[in-house]
């Protein structure tokens, strides 16, 4: 451990460095895999309609997210400060793009929050029936749950993720397992016959296909989402230099094990043609092969993905506000810390503003949000490393990202691409998002107007 993390760990008040590879590789473990990869396996077959080429799409998005955990990588060890994205942009671009993109980053997970919340609550509601009109109320319990286990410090959200994230895990491989073992010829052959589906034809030519990738990786990119979570974490690592690389990377592989397997196990069970008219194609396979309680098995199996994300979530989140307010770019208020390390100022405003949308309910246009944010959220940080290897040729690099700039290239023309193709296919979100992202400037100068500037 450096002087300087040393004496941080010791200092009463404030982060504590005591988090190593385990947490890492758990956060983005768990801050990657929620309900999304039940459903998205559905939409990558519709649009595909080839089983290679529906394994070959989820490699491509894991591939993606491994270059960008390689790139980002390199940022995080170089600059190993707590608040994600907004460190890297304003190390490049100064106080109000720093803002900005702290700003809508904490948006972002507020919004996934309330999402993740409220889908709690919906799916306990399926175990006990009773609880259906009490869905929000849950959604309430849940985050209350997650907010008072953060409270009692840094030590007690890394426990709980590592738990969620390896219970997460072995459920997921218990699934692959059983649809390894009790699939083949004949659980195909029963679904075509029990499920209703049409037919699916490849796409025509190298366009068609082309159209159709650029459609599935969208959905595929999204569902990856959160590999990046340990980068919110930088500061607590007990040697960033070194924890930080092998967290993003060993937990991009360890998702990209997950997601291939649970592809496969699925083709294992469904023929391609059911898989791509489900809407929940996991449940198919497990009530084909376990009957009505195979409903349960998966809803069990959402519930533990969505609680790993909703616990990294509200870890990662209120990293962000503190960050912003460590370098006067928020309220000084903002960055206390109690004697466990966790921000509490921060924890309980991020509570608070997504206890607001689960309550608000209509949450939905954010929702829509999520994909062009974060995508420009990696935009921003491949960009600020072909900036600072630039602009600071000479700062120290524990890490360096292998194969820049032709690797970070592949990421930086990747998402163009996706923001490119979502303004095209979904211009009135991608419209909303933009202007979400403008906004952060007025806010930036009303909040830099409330600051005390700092003492000289």
């Amino acid at each position: 451990m450096a002087p300087d993390q040393a004496a941080t760990a010791q200092t009463p008040g404030r982060l504590l460095s005591v988090l190593g590879v385990s947490f890492g590789i758990a956060g983005a473990v768990g801050g990657t895999i929620g309900a999304g990869i039940l459903r998205t396996p559905g939409l990558v077959a519709a649009q595909l309609g080839s089983g290679p080429w529906v394994v070959a799409a989820w490699l491509a998005g894991g591939l993606y997210a491994l270059l960008g955990a390689n790139a980002v990588a390199e940022l995080g060890a170089s600059l190993p400060l707590a608040g994600g994205w907004y460190v890297y942009a304003r190390r490049c671009f100064g106080d109000a793009a720093g803002f900005t993109v702290g700003w809508m980053d904490w948006i972002g997970h507020c919004t996934g929050i309330a999402w993740v919340a409220v889908t709690i609550g919906e799916y306990a509601a399926f175990l006990l029936p009773g609880l259906e009109p009490h869905g929000k109320l849950v959604g309430l319990a849940v985050l209350l749950l997650f907010t008072l286990i953060q409270l009692l410090g840094v030590e007690a959200g890394s426990g709980s993720q590592k738990l969620l994230s390896l219970a997460k895990a072995v459920a997921f491989l218990a699934v692959v397992a059983a649809c390894v073992l009790l699939g083949g010829p004949d659980t195909r052959a029963a679904a075509a016959a029990a499920i209703p589906a049409t037919a699916l034809a490849t796409p025509a030519g190298w366009t068609g296909l082309a159209v159709a990738l650029v459609f599935s990786l969208q959905a595929i990119i999204t569902t990856y989402d959160g590999w990046h979570s340990p980068i919110y974490f930088s500061e607590e690592f007990s040697e960033p230099q070194e924890d930080l690389p092998r967290s993003l990377i060993g937990g991009v592989l360890a998702v990209i094990a997950i997601y291939t397997l649970f592809n496969l196990a699925l083709l294992r069970v469904l023929p391609l043609k059911v898989i791509a008219v489900s809407s929940l194609p996991v449940a198919d396979a497990a009530a084909l092969l376990f009957g009505a309680f195979g409903g349960q098995a998966i809803t069990v199996l959402a519930l533990l993905s969505l609680a790993g994300l909703i616990n990294a979530s509200i870890m990662g989140a209120p990293r962000i506000l503190y960050g912003l307010s460590r370098d006067r770019l928020f309220s000084p208020l903002v960055d206390r810390v109690n004697r466990g390390g966790t921000p509490t100022v921060a924890l309980v405003l991020t509570s608070l503003a997504s206890a607001l949308l689960v309550l608000g309910g209509d949450f939905t246009i954010l929702l829509g949000l999520a994909a062009f944010l974060y995508v420009s959220l990696y935009l921003v940080g491949i960009v600020c490393l072909f900036v600072l290897r630039f602009k600071e040729p000479e700062r120290p690099r524990p890490y360096r990202a292998w194969g820049h700039p032709w690797s970070t290239a592949i990421v930086l023309v990747g998402s163009i691409a996706f923001l490119v193709g979502a303004l095209r296919n979904d211009t009135a979100n991608s419209g909303w998002a933009l202007l979400l992202i403008g906004g952060g400037v007025p806010v930036f100068q009303a909040t830099r107007a409330l600051t005390p500037a700092e003492a000289p």
